[in-house]
């Protein structure tokens, strides 16, 4: 059986790099100041957050139903079955919308409701290929990566509180405060949405809370903290902060031993909501069998 996987840029994936691991990728369209854009492929990092810091209107939005199906449509000529994995379906339509696109499918198109985004949608699109290769079919892939759906968290600590306020998340009012008291909330983002998770004051104390949270869900909900043989994949993920995301990564890898410690930046669906200078840890189960996928 000859499965294609599909994933999408929420995953923090490249071109390049999705290129290199065999798994064929959908630009997410971000709207700006009414121009639509696509990401990684006429949208940079570098553009985006200028634009974002010039106050521009910035929304996101789904594939076309088009570029869905034709992608599809092209990979269906050489492939028996495809395995799409989109963002979570609690923060984007682009699930709902593409499992009604695969009706016309007869079952060839396999739309995975994996509950995740960045490096844990990164990932699950790596998990699907390596059981694609060992022949297991779309629809035991999907069932596979919708069971283990929870069995990852990501702790964002943001850097600033002015674009949550933008987009009405908190009121004028709780961002003064924050700002004047040099707050940094910390999100997490586990299954269908982004939410509260704590209220620091500073960095480094955000970045403790973030640290203890990921160690709890390794130790508590994955197995154990095992050098020899990791029971998590160990994620860090950016908006605009390499720098400070390598020192964080740095310190992961002092407290998890043993693990490999991916990084990429969070997809701009998150960032037009987040701003630049957040910093994130994520843990994910490795998939049952004990194989942890690396880069």
């Amino acid at each position: 059986m000859k499965t294609a996987i599909i994933t999408d840029t929420n995953s923090g994936m490249l071109v390049s790099d999705a290129e290199a691991h065999g798994i064929y990728l959908l630009p997410m369209p971000v709207i700006i100041n009414g121009k639509e854009y696509l990401e990684h492929v006429n949208l940079d990092p570098d553009t985006f957050y200028s634009f974002q810091a010039e106050g521009a209107d910035i929304t996101t939005s789904q594939p076309s139903a088009g570029d869905v199906m034709d992608l599809w449509n092209k990979l269906l000529r050489d492939y028996e079955e495809i395995v799409h994995i989109p963002m979570s379906s609690g923060l984007s339509s682009s699930y709902s919308s593409a499992a009604l696109y695969a009706q016309d499918y007869d079952g060839r198109v396999q739309v995975v409701d994996n509950q995740r985004i960045s490096v844990t949608q990164r990932q699950s699109a790596l998990d699907a290929k390596a059981l694609a290769d060992s022949g297991v079919p779309a629809a035991e892939i999907k069932r596979i990566l919708e069971e283990t759906r929870f069995r990852s968290h990501i702790y964002i600590m943001v850097d600033t509180l002015k674009y949550l306020k933008k987009g009405g998340r908190i009121t004028p009012a709780a961002a003064m405060v924050a700002g004047v008291l040099n707050i940094k909330p910390v999100l997490q983002i586990q299954g269908e949405k982004l939410d509260a998770f704590s209220k620091c004051r500073g960095i480094k104390a955000a970045k403790k809370i973030i640290r203890e949270a990921v160690m709890d869900g390794v130790v508590n909900d994955f197995g154990g903290l095992n050098p020899e043989n990791p029971t998590s994949w160990i994620g860090i993920a950016h908006t605009h902060n390499e720098e400070a995301a390598l020192a964080f990564a740095e310190e992961a890898q002092e407290i998890f031993p043993g693990h490999e410690i991916h990084m990429d930046e969070l997809p701009m669906s998150i960032a037009a909501h987040i701003g630049p200078g957040s910093i994130a840890m994520t843990c994910t189960e490795v998939l049952p069998g004990g194989v942890q996928y690396k880069k």
